[in-house]
Parts: C-alpha cells; structure tokens; sequence
C-alpha cells in the first residue's frame, strides 16, 4: 500500500518532504496536490515509471505529460522559449498554467510528444510542489490525475489512497485542493491556442 503523509500546505514539515523526495528517487510515483487539481509525479528520465503513469492515467504515448518546474529559468533548460514566450511566461507564472513547448535535448526523447517532439510545462504555485522540487533540485514529471473513464480530475486525498493505494507509492495530504485543472496553452505556433480551459483566468494570452 502507497504511505500517506498529511503536510501543511503552507509550512511543510522539512523531514516529510526530505522523505517524499526518497521516495522520489528511489522510483516512487507519487500522487500530490498542486494549485490545481491533484497531479501524479515521478522522476524525469525513468521509462519504466513512465509507462506506470500511462497504465493508472489510461492514456497513450500521444498524451502530453507536464514538466513541474521550480521556475522560468529551469523550464528554459528544458524548452525552447523566444522573447515573446517568455513575456507571457513571466507574466503567468508561478500558476495554474501548463504550456506546450518545444522540447530541448536536455529531455529524454520518450516523454516528448512523438511527432510534434513538445512537452507541457508549468511552474505551480504551491508550497509543498514548491518544497519538494527544491530538494530534489531539479523538474517531476507529472500528469493531471484523471482516472480512466472520468472527466474530472481526483481531489481528495483519502479516496486517492483508496483507489490508487495498490498503485501509486505516497498519497500527499495538504488540505482543500481544487477540482480544475490547469489551463493548457500551446505556444508552439505563434499566437497562443487554448488546448483546455481550467482555473487560469485567459485574459493575459488574449483569449
């Protein structure tokens, strides 16, 4: 059965996020609250892990998956971003965005998207993501936690233990955590294009 930690969503306890991160590196997929909806994380490069989040999530190698970045400096290590972008980047972020950006080498090719070779990023504004990227020092890899067959994303970290305790390795707990995803916006061509509309407001890419 996957642990449970209870952490406080402002203050973190240091020593829970010291073993979440353990977990972390030793391959654990971990299911953890963000400034949107619950997400499930693991480790960047590992194929393995990476094939455990398709089978839970029920999707294929098109899906996006979504790079949790500390900030903009490390999201332009793993994407190609130009002057425009990185305005909007700056303007939107730490928040409830995931971008669609050309990947760099820096990124195994198998967690790209196999044709358009571009991968989500986002920078969460959330204390505990926030504490957790910081002491692993470097991105998760995540994906929005939505169950096959379901069209909302999981919220509820009890349930989350329930359902997914045989399949994930730690269930985070850090109080109320929303039920609407990011808002996804590709800036591969241009003008920025809506891919899903979630808790962040358009407004700021004029849509």
């Amino acid at each position: 059965m996957a642990q449970f930690f209870s952490l406080h969503p402002e203050q973190p306890q240091a020593r829970l996020i010291r073993q979440a991160a353990e977990i972390i590196r030793a391959g654990g997929v971990v299911a953890l609250p963000t400034d949107s909806a619950y997400a499930l994380a693991c480790q960047v490069g590992d194929a393995a892990l990476l094939e455990r989040v398709r089978r839970i999530r029920g999707v294929d190698d098109r899906h996006h998956f979504t790079l949790l970045c500390r900030d903009l400096s490390e999201i332009g290590t793993y994407a190609r971003v130009d002057n425009t972008q990185y305005r909007l980047l700056k303007a939107t972020t730490p928040g409830p965005y995931t971008f669609i950006l050309e990947g760099t080498k820096e990124l195994p090719r198998r967690v790209l998207h196999p044709k358009r070779k571009t991968i989500g990023l986002r920078v969460p504004e959330h204390a505990v993501v926030s504490a957790l990227l910081a002491e692993l020092d470097g991105p998760l890899l995540s994906a929005t936690l939505i169950l096959p067959g379901e069209d909302l994303p999981m919220t509820d970290a009890d349930e989350i233990r329930d359902r997914l305790g045989k399949v994930v390795d730690l269930v985070i707990e850090a109080g109320y955590c929303g039920p609407e995803a990011t808002t996804v916006i590709d800036l591969t061509s241009g003008a920025p294009a809506l891919v899903r509309a979630g808790r962040g407001p358009l407004e700021p890419f004029g849509l």
